[in-house]
């Protein structure tokens, strides 16, 4: 593994002095390379005389500085970019697909990949509904859906009009706020929540991704939801139009909703199967295979059934309902999973209603609505031997982990493109060298003269403009869907939480058998080993201070 092999040629590098020969270790207390007299390791580069004070500690803090920025160059040879695959699959859990018996699927982004020309025609459509149904402004018509202008897992205040990014501590992370299409400063953004970037817990969304004033955008068709409401909120504040927050947002995911409620985006989609659904040849490939395996498949989503049926026929042909043990549309996730009322229904050929009752559900049938407690009575399929798969982490994954005990598996199609920047050049040189600059940070500020704050601030503002940069190489108002700065974001929190393998697309169970057993790298806690790059490229491996530290003990 790269990490490893880094971790090894630092080694290297630490042990010849920087010069590539072997350089016995030191027994003094002291590392006069790295820091005041204390407790250390041995640092990169030949062994200075303790400076002491003035311009000589801000030439010495220069001088480590240059030798963290050769040591990370000569870490980083062409090939360790292009590490990742973007059509691996990533575990969260061990699980061994050779336990596994029975796959569902939900059909929207799962089963079904659709192209981002979809989300154009969504923005429109709801714009147009809030314009002539709503009786919104005509100026609102001049805005065009900006594919690049938001991405899954924000955050939006209601009450006070904020779209942003909060990582897995509840922190908003600053440079990631905003007003309609405006950016908010960030002073403001702390003012607004008390003085702090902290949001409480009972603020946040709730379990399904709802709060009671601050909502979270899951799913990918909330993409062009995120950019009207931004750019309805541009308008208003533009034009001086006073407004109520709560109705204003109200009444554009009602736009959005009509969009689907009233079926238009079913409509474009049966129109040009060819423009909006892709890798339908490897959704067939992947069902196929499981069935000539011997699994048993089944698929719950919410979308009706003559939607699903032409979908499906599209990618896999007039016999797909074969391939499925059971089918059932129109299941109302995530009340499926948890409201015990509703019954099911079966559907004829054409997709009518019919009044049975249902004493069991049968290969080939097509059924609406239910609820998984009946579903669990009819099929007996239970526990760990069920892996589920959906791109919504609230409605089609997090019941059936907490709740129920089934593996799940969430497809994230963002994924794709975030490896590929990750795997490049820029991107790890940036990060790596941001990663050695903060363990460099952390060690030299024990030296708190005035030269030597100059120097600090230097570097505090270099890393900050690197933080920038490696943002904006993802998205230039959010960055990562997975990362803030340094946290995970409150969407890999729930990634993390809710699924135990995620992918890009379905298509990537291809590329294993289907007996394979995914393992989750073990990754270091902040007390663990193995070292991390910054204590690697700064040379010292132990606190300070630990030794004035001892008489506590």
């Amino acid at each position: 593994m790269a990490g490893a092999g880094l971790r090894a040629a630092a080694r290297r590098w630490l042990l010849g002095g920087g010069q590539g020969g072997p350089r016995a270790a030191s027994t003094s207390p002291s590392c006069p390379g790295c820091g005041p007299p204390g407790p250390g390791a041995h640092c990169p580069g030949t062994p200075r005389s303790a400076p002491t004070g003035g311009a000589e500690l801000s030439a010495h803090l220069w001088a480590r500085y240059q030798d963290m920025r050769r040591l990370v160059h000569d870490l980083l040879p062409p090939e360790v970019c292009s590490l990742l695959n973007p059509a691996a699959i990533y575990a969260n859990n061990e699980i061994s697909l050779r336990d596994v018996e029975v796959y569902g699927f939900d059909y929207d982004y799962t089963l079904a990949q659709y192209a981002d020309a979809l989300h154009p025609e969504i923005f429109s459509a709801a714009r147009d509904i809030l314009i002539e149904h709503y009786k919104y402004p005509e100026g609102i018509r001049k805005y065009d859906y900006n594919p690049s202008f938001a991405i899954r897992g924000l955050h939006y205040d209601i009450q006070k009009s904020l779209l942003m990014k909060i990582d897995a501590f509840h922190y908003v992370q600053l440079g990631t706020a905003y007003r309609g299409l405006q950016p908010v400063p960030d002073e403001e953004v702390i003012d607004l929540y008390g003085g702090t970037q902290h949001i409480p817990l009972y603020q946040m969304s709730g379990f399904y991704g709802k709060g009671p004033s601050i909502k979270q955008f899951m799913d990918i068709f909330s993409l062009p939801e995120m950019a009207l409401l931004s750019c309805v909120v541009d308008h208003f504040l533009g034009h001086g139009l006073e407004f109520d927050q709560a109705h204003l947002y109200k009444d554009v995911t009602d736009a959005i909703r009509d969009v689907h409620v009233k079926g238009l985006m079913y409509q474009w989609i049966e129109q040009d199967m060819e423009k909006y659904i892709l890798r339908g040849d490897e959704t067939f490939a992947v069902l196929s295979r499981l069935v000539a395996h011997g699994k048993q498949l089944f698929l719950i989503t919410n979308s009706p059934f003559s939607f699903v049926d032409k979908g499906m026929r599209h990618m896999v042909g007039p016999d797909w309902r074969q391939l499925f043990d059971v089918v059932i549309v129109q299941a109302d996730k995530p009340s499926f999973f948890t409201d015990r009322r509703k019954p099911f229904r079966k559907l004829d050929e054409k997709g009518s209603l019919q009044w049975d009752r249902i004493t069991r559900l049968e290969k080939g049938k097509i059924y609406r609505q239910g609820n998984l407690f009946d579903f669990l009575r009819l099929t007996e399929w239970r526990g760990p031997r069920v892996l589920y798969f959906g791109d919504h982490l609230y409605s089609d994954l997090a019941d059936l982990m907490l709740r129920h005990g089934w593996r799940t598996g969430a497809i994230i199609p963002e994924l794709e493109r975030e490896i590929r920047i990750i795997n490049t050049e820029q991107y790890m040189h940036s990060l790596t060298w941001q990663q050695a600059l903060t363990g460099l940070l952390e060690r030299m500020q024990t030296y708190q003269d005035a030269e030597s704050r100059q120097v600090l601030a230097a570097w505090m503002k270099e890393r900050q403009e690197l933080r920038c940069i490696t943002k904006a190489l993802f998205n230039a108002q959010f960055g990562s869907i997975f990362r803030t700065f340094h946290n995970p974001t409150y969407f890999s929190r729930r990634l993390v939480r809710f699924s135990d393998l995620y992918m890009a697309s379905l298509s990537c169970l291809l590329n294993y058998r289907v007996d394979f057993t995914f393992y989750p790298r073990r990754t270091p806690l902040q007390h663990e080993a193995p070292l991390w790059m910054d204590q690697l490229c700064t040379g010292c491996m132990k606190t300070p201070f630990l030794g004035d530290m001892a008489h506590i003990r």
